[in-house]
């Protein structure tokens, strides 16, 4: 991957894009006005743009970048502000002050859900295994802006961590976290999930399996949660609770602890 700055830049750009690619380990790359087709010719290279607004990862081949954005998590918190029932958190039962591990963090739509309700004097950590993705979804949760205080003061409260979830859940204390959540890429695609379409070629596959489940058991004081496809046999094959919705194309499970 290369690192460079949006069309229109200055200086403080140009030294944040030399900043990130170092952090990446990447070489930064002057724009010099070069669209992101000749910079692909001449680098044969992913191109990581770093604009005034958003960084938008390029990659060969593919029409659409990928940026942060909080995806369905704006108008969920929307009609959660309203008094309507939100799944995810019918699920997962948080509540004010409660901790949440997401270990399948992606965009952090329910991440940004769990910080809304645990609040202040809750803990949201998410991890998620691309280290790109993870680099672009913790500077956009800072940076976000949004008219909705509540829902900024949630991304800000939001920690990323980068690596694989089966190693950071061995290395926890036993029952030191509320809620642990799996939302792994279902096997069967919803094509009208247009928000993280581009994401399913950059996911971490590993499936869930039943060492993972039993560290997650351990480490949850309440919960173990699950959001999986509604024809997913996980929640048959790892002993889930289902919290069936008519007409969802997705399902929670869950299991106390």
């Amino acid at each position: 991957m290369i690192v460079t700055t949006a069309g229109r830049t200055d200086e403080a750009m140009i030294q944040t894009a030399k900043h990130i690619a170092q952090d990446l380990d990447c070489s930064y790359i002057k724009r010099d006005k070069k669209s992101i087709d000749i910079l692909f010719k001449e680098h044969n290279q992913e191109v990581l743009v770093i604009g005034k607004n958003r960084y938008e990862w390029h990659r060969m081949n593919e029409t659409e970048p990928i940026f942060f954005h909080p995806n369905t998590a704006g108008f969920r918190v929307k009609r959660w502000l309203q008094g309507e029932i939100e799944p995810f958190l019918k699920a997962t039962e948080l509540k004010e002050g409660m901790s949440f591990l997401d270990c399948t963090l992606g965009l952090a739509s329910d991440s940004i859900m769990a910080s809304l309700a645990t609040g202040e004097k809750g803990k949201v950590c998410g991890i998620e295994g691309n280290e790109v993705l993870a680099y672009l979804v913790k500077n956009g949760l800072a940076s976000w802006d949004t008219d909705y205080k509540s829902l900024e003061n949630a991304m800000r409260r939001i920690k990323v961590i980068q690596g694989k979830h089966q190693e950071i859940l061995s290395n926890l204390p036993d029952k030191s976290i509320d809620v642990v959540y799996f939302d792994p890429m279902f096997d069967i695609e919803i094509q009208a999930s247009n928000g993280i379409a581009p994401l399913r070629k950059i996911a971490i596959t590993d499936p869930l399996n039943e060492q993972t489940l039993q560290e997650a058991k351990r480490v949850a004081k309440n919960r173990v949660v699950l959001k999986d496809h509604w024809e997913s046999e996980k929640f048959a094959n790892f002993g889930f609770t289902v919290l069936k919705r008519k007409s969802a194309k997705f399902h929670f499970g869950y299991i106390d602890c």
